[in-house]
């Protein structure tokens, strides 16, 4: 436990590195929750972007070895101007460990 440098018992800018990180979707996934949301909207970009999220969430390496896909490969595809094949969303969510599956 760090003591302060100062008399007073408060602590200086200077004794303590401030960490500041910006609030990504990809550290709080419900992550079938949230293809089931975006399935039902049915927006290709929408499936791309959350395909993205959970990439990043679970390791895009990861991933992309699981997938048998190159990972500046799968950034690309899923990235705002990328255009993933069928074949690569059917192969990232098989190394999510999901299936694809129709329901009436």
């Amino acid at each position: 436990m760090r003591v302060p440098s100062n008399s007073r018992g408060k602590f200086s800018e200077g004794d303590m590195a401030r960490k500041i990180r910006l609030w990504d979707a990809a550290d709080t996934l419900d992550i079938a929750a949230y293809l089931d949301a975006v399935l039902e909207d049915g927006d290709p970009d929408l499936l791309k972007a959350a395909l993205g999220d959970i990439a990043r969430a679970k390791g895009m390496t990861e991933i992309a070895q699981t997938a048998g896909l190159g990972r500046a490969n799968l950034y690309k595809a899923l990235s705002p101007d990328g255009n993933p094949e069928f074949t690569t969303v059917v192969k990232v969510l098989k190394a999510l460990g999901f299936r694809l599956s129709i329901a009436a």
